[in-house]
This record gives C-alpha cells, sequence and structure tokens, in this order.
C-alpha cells in the first residue's frame, strides 16, 4: 500500500506542475447556478420555497461514491443528515434533525421516508438501493406530511434518475482502488422514434475481501462485496398534452454484512482499544462456512409507471409502483470466539456466543397515486390535491441457530387524501396551506419453536397533518420564510422477540408518533450571484414518540417497541454555496440539533458489561429522561472546495476536496461512557485530468484520506463490541460522456 500510496502522490504532483505551467488566465466573474426542486410537488427555484431543502452537487454525489461506497455515504454530507447500519450494506437507518429508528429488525418503521423516482421505499431493504446515474439528491428536512407518502415525522430524501431524452445521450465511469474495488456506472439513450425514447443504466461495485479470520485461521475471509443492478426507462410521448415513463430496476448483492468486533472498547471509554485490528477478526460464527461466516445475500427488482396528462390549466399524474425483495444476512454477533462449548474465548470477556441470520423470505410493495394540479402560470393560486394508496406484505425469518428459525409475517395498507394551495397576495408574499388525512392499519402473525401468532396482532390510526407557510421577498435576492407543519408516523409492531422468547408478551407494539414543527429562516443569494446562504432555525414537539430498546442486558438480544410521553428538538442550519472565480467552487454547510427525551418515568435495560451514566431503577433499568435521542448527531458539519486550471489546449486540471465532521452522538436510549461518539470526521480528494473535448476525464482518488476509524454503532447486551466505517481507498478513474 505504501509503495502504491507514494506512486499516486509522485502522479498527483506531476499534473499539479504540468497545471501550473500550463494555465491561462480566466475570468474573475463567476455566479452559481440555479437549483430547481420539488419539495411542493412542482419544479420552484430551492430560493422560493418556504422550508429547509438542501441538494448535493454532482461533483460531490460522484466523488463520495467513487470507491464503491453505499448509500450510508450521504452521512454529513447534508446538514442534519445522519446514516447508520449494523446490517452492512443493507437495511440502513437514516435520521434528520436527530429524529430517526435504531431498530434494527427488519420490520423496522422509519421517520425519515426515501422516495426514489416518485416511489416511497418503506421497508429498510427497499431503502438501501444502489444509487446510480443520478439525476438530482434532494433533502427536505421537516415533516412533510402534507403532500409525500407516509411516516414523514423527520423529512425526506428523494432520489431522481436521469431520464430518457430524444437524442443520443450517454455516459461511463469505471474506478479501481484498493482491496479490488471497483466501482463501474453507466447509461445510454436515445430516441427511438419521434415519440418513444428510452435510457438504459447499469452499475457494478465489487471489493475483495480482505478481513482476515485469525481464529479459523482463514485470509482474505470478509469484508468484500458484490453489487449489481440495473434500470431500462421508456417515455412515450405521443403528444404535447401526455406523456407515460416507465421505469424497471433490478439489484443483485452478494457479500459480507456487518463486521462487529468484540470487545474494542475498554470500560470507561469510547476510545478504540487494541482489540480493533482493521483487517482481522476472531469469529467462530464461521464454522459453516470458513470462507465467511458473515454471508449477506439480496436481490430484488421493481418496476413503476409515471403518466401525466395535461388538460384545461391542469395536469393530471397517475404513479403506480411495484417493489420486490428477498435476501438474508448472517452475523457473529458477539464478534469474537469462546465461550459455553470452547476452553479458551476472546478477545476480551465474551459472556456467551450469539450467531444470528435475519432475513426477508418475500416482500411486496405497491402503491398507487392520483394527482392533480393547477397549471396556469398567469394566476396567483396554485392549488393540487390528491389521493394515495399504500399496501405492502412480507415475511420476516430470524433464525438464533440454537433452535430453529421462527417465522413472522406483517401486512400493511394505508390511504391517504391530501391537498395544497398557494395564493401569491402581491408579487413579494406568498402563502401555502395543506392537509393530508391518513389512514395507516398493520397486521402481523408468527409462527416458531417458542411461540405462534395465529389470530392477527392489529395496530392502526388515523390522523389529520397539515402544514402552513410563509414567504415574504424583501428583493430578488433575499427571501424569508416561516412554517409551521406536522407530520404522523402510524402504529407499529416489532415481532423479532418472537423468536427469543423475550417479554413483553413476545412482542410489542407503539402507539402512533405525532409532530408539530416550527421553522423559520432566510434564503439569499449575494455577492453578485456568487455567493448562496440559506439559513434556518427551528423547533419541534414530539407527542409519544416511538423509540426502539435494542439489545441490553436485561432484555437479551432484542427489541422492544417503547412510546416516551415527550421528545424535543430545536437547532440551526446553514447551506452555503460560493463560486468566487471561475476558478475557485466551494460548498459548506453546518447543523447543530438540540434532541431531548421528555419522560420522567420511561426506562430501559442496559448494556452487559458498560458504564452506564443515567440513574437506575432497583432492577438495573435506566432512567432515561433528558437524554438525547439515539443516534442524534449534536452537529454536523461539511465543505467542499475544488479548484480548476484552465490549460492552454482546451484542457483542465482540477483538484476537488470533501469533508465532513460529526459531534457527540449517543448510541442507545441510556448513556454510557462507552457507546457513544465524539469528533468522527473523513475526507476525500479527487484530482483529475479533462481532456480539450470536455468528454473524457482521468482522475486519482483518495477516501477517507486519513484512515480514520469512524466507529458507527455497536452491540450492547453481550460485550463491548462495535462496529467501524470502511478504510481509506486509493484508486484511479476513467469516465467519460457522449
Amino acid at each position: 500500500m505504501a509503495v502504491r500510496f507514494r506512486s499516486l502522490c509522485r502522479a498527483s504532483t506531476a499534473v499539479a506542475a504540468v497545471a501550473l505551467f500550463s494555465t491561462v488566465s480566466a475570468p474573475a466573474f463567476a455566479e452559481v447556478e440555479t437549483i430547481i426542486v420539488t419539495a411542493e410537488r412542482h419544479a420552484e427555484n430551492i430560493q422560493n420555497v418556504p422550508q429547509s431543502v438542501a441538494t448535493l452537487p454532482e461533483d460531490q454525489l460522484n466523488a463520495i461514491f467513487n470507491s464503491g461506497q453505499d448509500i450510508r455515504a450521504l452521512a454529513g454530507r447534508v446538514p442534519s443528515l445522519y446514516s447508520e447500519s449494523s446490517n452492512g450494506r443493507v437495511a440502513p437507518r437514516f435520521y434528520i434533525r436527530g429524529l430517526g429508528n435504531a431498530d434494527f429488525d427488519l420490520a423496522a418503521s422509519q421517520p425519515v421516508s426515501i422516495i426514489e423516482d416518485n416511489i416511497v421505499q418503506e421497508n429498510v431493504v427497499l431503502k438501501s438501493a444502489p444509487l446510480y446515474d443520478i439525476d438530482s439528491v434532494e433533502v427536505d428536512r421537516g415533516p412533510q406530511g402534507t403532500l409525500f407518502g407516509r411516516n414523514t415525522t423527520a423529512g425526506i430524501i428523494k432520489f431522481t434518475s436521469k431520464g430518457p431524452t430524444d437524442t443520443l445521450d450517454g455516459f461511463g465511469r469505471v474506478s479501481y482502488g484498493e482491496l479490488g474495488t471497483v466501482n463501474a456506472e453507466g447509461a445510454i439513450g436515445d430516441g427511438i422514434t419521434d415519440t418513444l425514447s428510452f435510457r438504459a443504466s447499469a452499475l457494478l461495485q465489487h471489493r475483495d475481501d480482505y478481513i482476515d479470520n485469525v481464529f479459523l485461521h482463514v485470509p482474505n475471509a470478509l469484508g468484500g462485496y458484490d453489487e449489481r443492478a440495473g434500470r431500462l426507462q421508456l417515455k412515450w410521448k405521443p403528444s404535447d398534452d401526455f406523456s407515460l415513463l416507465l421505469n424497471v430496476h433490478a439489484r443483485s448483492l452478494d457479500g459480507t454484512a456487518a463486521i462487529f468486533r468484540a470487545n474494542i472498547f475498554t470500560k470507561g471509554s469510547n476510545s478504540l482499544n487494541a482489540n480493533y485490528i482493521p483487517d482481522k477478526v476472531f469469529f467462530d460464527g464461521g464454522f459453516v462456512d470458513p470462507h465467511n461466516g458473515n454471508p449477506q445475500k439480496y436481490d430484488g427488482w421493481g418496476s413503476n409507471a409515471l403518466a401525466e396528462y395535461d388538460f384545461w390549466n391542469m395536469k393530471l399524474t397517475s404513479i403506480t409502483g411495484y417493489e420486490s425483495t428477498h435476501g438474508f444476512s448472517r452475523g457473529d454477533i458477539d464478534g469474537g470466539f469462546g465461550a459455553v462449548f470452547l476452553p479458551v474465548m476472546g478477545p476480551g470477556l465474551i459472556p456467551f456466543p450469539s450467531d444470528t441470520q435475519d432475513g426477508l423470505d418475500y416482500l411486496h410493495q405497491f402503491t398507487q397515486e392520483i394527482h392533480l394540479a393547477s397549471t396556469d402560470t398567469t394566476s396567483p393560486l396554485f392549488w393540487q390535491v390528491g389521493g394515495y394508496y399504500f399496501s405492502s406484505k412480507f415475511e420476516d425469518q430470524t433464525n438464533p441457530f440454537f433452535i430453529p428459525p421462527t417465522f413472522v409475517r406483517q401486512s400493511n395498507v394505508a390511504w391517504a387524501m391530501f391537498g395544497q394551495a398557494s395564493y401569491a397576495f402581491t408579487d413579494a408574499f406568498k402563502l401555502t396551506a395543506g392537509v393530508r388525512w391518513t389512514s395507516d392499519v398493520k397486521a402481523m402473525t408468527a409462527n416458531g419453536p417458542l411461540d405462534t401468532i395465529v389470530a392477527p396482532v392489529k395496530v392502526g390510526g388515523n390522523n389529520v397533518s397539515w402544514d402552513v407557510s410563509a414567504l415574504y421577498a424583501v428583493n430578488e435576492d433575499i427571501n424569508l420564510y416561516a412554517r409551521v407543519a406536522t407530520g404522523f408516523r402510524a402504529p407499529s409492531i416489532q415481532g423479532r422477540n418472537i423468536a427469543f422468547n423475550t417479554p413483553p408478551g413476545n412482542f410489542s407494539v407503539a402507539r402512533s408518533e405525532t409532530v408539530t414543527s416550527y421553522e423559520a429562516g432566510i434564503k439569499t443569494v449575494l455577492d453578485d450571484h456568487r455567493l448562496r446562504l440559506n439559513l434556518d432555525g427551528y423547533y419541534y414537539y414530539l407527542a409519544h414518540p416511538q423509540f426502539s430498546a435494542v439489545g441490553g442486558a436485561a432484555v437479551g438480544n432484542s427489541i422492544i417497541l417503547l412510546n416516551a410521553h415527550g421528545g424535543i428538538g430545536y437547532g440551526i442550519e446553514a447551506d452555503a454555496e460560493y463560486d468566487p472565480t471561475e476558478n475557485w467552487a466551494f460548498t459548506g454547510g453546518f447543523s447543530w440539533n438540540h434532541t431531548e427525551i421528555r419522560d420522567a418515568a420511561l426506562k430501559t435495560g442496559i448494556c452487559a458489561q458498560c458504564t452506564v451514566t443515567n440513574p437506575l431503577d432497583g432492577l438495573g433499568n435506566a432512567f432515561v429522561n433528558g437524554n438525547p435521542f439515539p443516534n442524534a448527531p449534536e452537529y454536523i458539519a461539511n465543505l467542499t472546495a475544488k479548484y480548476t486550471w484552465p490549460l492552454e489546449s482546451g484542457a483542465e486540471i482540477y483538484v476537488y476536496t470533501d469533508w465532513y465532521l460529526q459531534g457527540f452522538t449517543n448510541f442507545f436510549l441510556y448513556k454510557s461512557l462507552e457507546f457513544h461518539t465524539n469528533g468522527n470526521y473523513e475526507g476525500g480528494l479527487r484530482a483529475a485530468y479533462v481532456f480539450p473535448n470536455k468528454d473524457v476525464e482521468l482522475a486519482l482518488y483518495i477516501r477517507n484520506i486519513t484512515d480514520k476509524a469512524n466507529v458507527q454503532g455497536a452491540i450492547d447486551f453481550n460485550n463491548l463490541t462495535g462496529f467501524v466505517g470502511d478504510p481509506r481507498v486509493i484508486g484511479v478513474e476513467i469516465s467519460g460522456h457522449l
């Protein structure tokens, strides 16, 4: 690695030297580009949207994924946005403004909605679909209880793929880096006839196994993956009034689940100790397959249809979607070897072995939305109404291996009707209001060696959510806004404990969670349009927030759903983009988020070996009143910088870097000296040569420049086990555009 690193450094130095002697003078003036978003279900300039919205620039999106990263790489790249997973590349958990769900089961409901090409991806496995050929990434912070999907008390992350065009268009991008890391992405599209066009996109990601299982004496046993995905889109536009976009996509993942590492914390400290060795583990959970004791495999496909019809100054839209997936993940949960049947154990004390496999035997999701909106741009009134239907069913299999597996089946049906209207009273002042009615019902049955549920357990709830916002234009470059919004997360059922016969009742239920959020901000374009600076502050109150008590010495390897009496969150957010000259370009963001559980009586089981700092009851449970929400970073800061050297030949050389910094983050409902992080950070670097025709680019990249071992989470019911992020990867990339 050292030899390759020095070689790449020498190559980067040579490229920079050529740039210094080949530059030509460039104009001093630049402007930030207009950003169009769809936070209110129609295209608008981000500066005119009366709520907190952020996007990811294309440079940043390409950089953070060029070493084969999955969707979790978005964590920290937008203020108030965080993501983590104890399930590896599947089942990510997202948090916005500190609000999310730490539940690691595949049946978990989440307050952050993921929307891909207009389709809500409700299940946590669907949320992990790989990102490729992306046109835009939009983060709508705060509850989106009126216009979008469901379960949006925290916010929305929206991904839109590049669509078909009637002219030849395409690109290819291939990178290769250390650990045998490959990221290959490409797309091509064109018109087939005067009315029909297509776009085909594909992704291949690979990493070699690079982690040795020292206990089983197997080199390169873990850490690798093969991710493959493809998408075909057809667009039919027989007239100016009607269009139909069809989308079929598939994904196949075969690799390694999360790598848990036993006792990598020392009691009383959250710092990594000598038991953490980046390329070595000590698993005894791989006897079935010593070459991969933590296998993970998922396959899925889906399709959707977007039909739009314009008539009488209105647009009627139909969005139909179907998603299906199945697969499993197996993990050596205790992260080491020994106990019960072995005379030795390690690293450190491991009270008992834990080797668990969870998976979806099947999952089917169907959604249908009808949406009608005005299109008369001359009128001060804009309105939209619609209806939404959601249906899903799945079977979740949990196998603890000391007994046969347990099968839990859940179904979910939701209906909604919504409407919104905006009225521009003057050129400077606009008022917007919306309302949504939702009915959401879940049902669960189960069978296993420890318990069987024949009569379905049912929970459901109805809710009316609403929002009101106002936008005032001080001038053409400065807008002020204020927003009050509510959101709703339906009741949840958690049946994973049936596999372990863990009380209460072997399953748990959480009642509906609602939120009321207050937000105000300023959106500006300054310095002759070189600087975009948007600032906001917010406060929200959660009524009966749904929390998940995971693990814990008092409850075993389990998940118990809890409702707190209440919870609050407040903070500030800033998004900035600055293009001072044609050579320099910067983006930056900062968020400070305070969250707090409000329930003097709420308590939960604690970790097996750690040092809890909350007061305990007589049974050893921790009171959590006043604690931050789990996995809610206190602050997030991010920065990107790009410098471009234009050459006399017409070519360009640029250097691009991106960084994020994450503040105090508590892992569980209780607080301990071990299970939190404070000061995680990561940086990336990219140096590229753009050929004179601007169609081909050759680049060197480094991800995780400092090789920082960022702890992302922990397992608390057995020993001081944790898991960390990816190591440094250095590589090269070539890309081309038609």
